[in-house]
């Protein structure tokens, strides 16, 4: 295959830099484009890596970012909104998404893969998910070829979701979201990570949406309590309605970087896993599924 430079933007996020060391791990050249740009600690001599500094809102950063790429991976997410700053889920992930996709297209890029979510949905009551289903139409009317990846609730060195779910688990009960009884999907962000460069190469697609969930399919009640095990100690758990959730994110949201969102809630008031008809992890990738 053509040597092709990748360019990943959100390059310094949990994905971002998990499919950053994938893309180095397979031999191609990358460029990070992030709003603080940071080179890998783990860069060895011969690596091809540059970062740039490129905020998804400004047109000429995003053109810079773009030149002389064959290939480019949109890894940028924004979960809680900075209204003052202008960083809101319409800006990122409608108009900035919309914009890279126009702009990849003029720049000649032939593979852009953009990183959604599951459960996107025009009618949802979560602002977060309509901006990212309205997000993945943009994408599709600028650059139709485009490859949208859905993936499930992502874990991994460093994540948020078991990392939340630990710091949980010193408390002396455990909180559930209503019953515990919504259905998650995990899947490793290093599976994630090889399926989105996977993708991002030449070969042809018969496909362009996938969704990416784990082997199992859990209850929330069941991940909380397998991470208990993990940590030797028993709690007792304790169902919260979610009215009471939803009252709780409305008191929080004053706050300036609230531990709990109204849109948080709402994600964890519907299940997250594969549908039926489209791709797979094991369509994007088969080898990810291999045991580690």
């Amino acid at each position: 295959m053509q040597e092709t430079l990748t360019v990943v933007f959100g390059g310094t996020g949990f994905l971002g830099r998990a499919i950053v060391r994938e893309l180095v791990e397979a031999g191609r050249a990358v460029r990070i484009a992030a709003r603080h740009p940071k080179l890998p600690e783990w860069l060895e001599p011969g690596d091809r890596v540059e970062a740039v500094a490129c905020d998804l809102r400004d047109e000429q950063q995003v053109a810079t970012a773009l030149e002389g790429s064959g290939a480019v991976i949109n890894a940028v997410s924004l979960y809680v909104e900075r209204q003052r700053s202008g960083l809101t889920f319409e800006e990122i992930h409608v108009i900035g998404a919309g914009q890279l996709a126009r702009l990849a297209r003029e720049a000649g890029v032939t593979r852009l893969v953009h990183v959604s979510g599951i459960g996107t949905r025009d009618d949802s009551p979560s602002a977060y998910v309509r901006a990212r289903s309205a997000g993945e139409r943009a994408v599709i009317d600028a650059l139709p070829k485009a490859v949208i990846l859905r993936p499930s609730v992502l874990f991994g060195p460093g994540d948020a979701f078991l990392a939340a779910l630990m710091r949980l688990a010193q408390l002396p009960v455990i909180p559930l979201f209503g019953r515990g009884n919504t259905l998650l999907q995990p899947v490793h962000v290093t599976d994630v990570a090889r399926a989105s460069v996977s993708l991002s190469d030449m070969r042809p697609l018969t496909r362009r949406l996938f969704e990416l969930g784990g082997p199992e399919v859990l209850r929330y009640r069941q991940i909380v309590e397998q991470v208990l095990a993990h940590l030797e100690c028993r709690r007792p758990l304790l169902p919260i309605p979610f009215a009471v959730w939803r009252l709780a994110a409305a008191l929080l949201a004053a706050l300036p970087s609230p531990p709990l969102t109204r849109d948080q809630v709402i994600l964890m008031q519907q299940n997250t896993i594969v549908s039926e008809g489209v791709g797979t992890l094991h369509d994007s990738l088969p080898t990810c599924l291999a045991e580690r």
